[in-house]
Formats: C-alpha cells, sequence, structure tokens
C-alpha cells in the first residue's frame, strides 16, 4: 500500500500516448513499459488496420498498471473517434512525425496536457492522424538512419517531457480522486481471491444487518 501511494504521487495524465495501429506485440510492449515508467497512466490504442497485441514476456506486468483506451470498432475512422475523446478531455495533440510545421522536442516546453500520436512501424501516422493533429514535433537524429524504433522514439519523448512538467508549476499530478480511483484499482489486481474475499465481506455485512 505504501507503495502504491507513492507511485501515485508521481503518476500524471497531463502527458497522454496515443497508439495508431502498432502491430508488432514487442514493440507495443515495450511502450507500455516505458508509460509505466515514466509514470504516464492512460494509453490510446488506436486499431484500425491492426490488433494490438502485448508480450508478457516484455511488459512484465507493467501494463496492467496502465488505464488502457482502445479505439476499435469495426467501418469507422477510430482515429477520429480518439481524436474526437482527446479533445473532450482537454488534450493538445502534437503528432510525432516530419512536417513542415515541426518542432524539435528538444525546444518544445508544453503548457497544456499534451497528447503525444506515434504511428505504426515502417508506415508512420495516417493522412488523418496528421492532418488532424495540432502540432508536430521530432527527434533531432544525428546518423544515417531517418528514425528510431517506435519504442525508442516513446521513450525519448517521454523522457524529455517529463522532466519538464515535474520541473514547472503546471499542475501535472493526478487529483486526489484520481489516486483514491486508481488505488482501488490497484488493491484489486493486486489480492488474490478477490471475489471470493468480496462476496465473504458481504455476507458478514448482511449477517450484520439482520441482526441489527
Amino acid at each position: 500500500k505504501q507503495l502504491f501511494r507513492k507511485i501515485l504521487s508521481f503518476r500524471t495524465r497531463y502527458l497522454t500516448v496515443v497508439l495508431e495501429d502498432l502491430y508488432q506485440p514487442q514493440n507495443a510492449s515495450a511502450v507500455l513499459r516505458s508509460c509505466d515508467g515514466f509514470g504516464v497512466q492512460d494509453v490510446h490504442i488506436i486499431e484500425n488496420r491492426n490488433v494490438f497485441g502485448v508480450d508478457k514476456g516484455v511488459t512484465i506486468g507493467s501494463d496492467k498498471w496502465l488505464s488502457l483506451f482502445r479505439y476499435r470498432d469495426p467501418d469507422v475512422n477510430n482515429t477520429e473517434a480518439a481524436y474526437r475523446e482527446l479533445r473532450d478531455r482537454g488534450y493538445h495533440i502534437i503528432a510525432t512525425t516530419p512536417d513542415d510545421r515541426q518542432q524539435s522536442i528538444a525546444d518544445f516546453h508544453p503548457c497544456e496536457p499534451v497528447a503525444l500520436v506515434f504511428g505504426a512501424e515502417k508506415t508512420g501516422l495516417s493522412d488523418y492522424a496528421k492532418t488532424n493533429a495540432d502540432s508536430f514535433l521530432y527527434i533531432p537524429m544525428y546518423g544515417f538512419s531517418e528514425s528510431f524504433n517506435i519504442s525508442v522514439s516513446v521513450a525519448v519523448c517521454l523522457y524529455q517531457l517529463r522532466g519538464r512538467i515535474m520541473g514547472s508549476e503546471l499542475p501535472w499530478q493526478l487529483s486526489d480522486q484520481e489516486k483514491q480511483e486508481l488505488y482501488l484499482q490497484w488493491l484489486r489486481k493486486s489480492i488474490r481471491r478477490l471475489k471470493a474475499l468480496e462476496q465473504k465481506y458481504r455476507e458478514i455485512l448482511d449477517d450484520e444487518a439482520k441482526k441489527s
């Protein structure tokens, strides 16, 4: 319980990660592990063409502490649905892809909640994801390769932005209510034979109510 409360004090929803059509489970799992490691609570997963798979050997259980939001309805543009949901939550949507309006991650300082959108391996972001983003970021590179592996890109971006929000006056921490809700969720995921214990507890309450 002490560990839960300590981790919750560092959890944030000020940054969130959006993954569009990742298809390699190892990459997807490495991204989730990085999100947990950098204290990013929410991950939004878009599945238009590819199913998002998780490799438990890579996540080493980190995915169970995250809040995963999946957009995978058939015959709809799930990227559009995700963007609509993110804007309703107050996020500034940033596409991580080369663009004439791009800004280096080294020069970007968030002043509002940020949703970082990452595209599929090789093909990158869809046209819709790029056209409807609010702004663009890139990671400076100095070698022959034109891009990093997506899991590396996510980790680099989160490392940069996590440090900046923590050293600022921005309201990056969870509210007390959010902390309490996650605390209860994490307890439920940690207690063995939870359903049996809850049933026993309800029976005790029922017996006490009858006696009174």
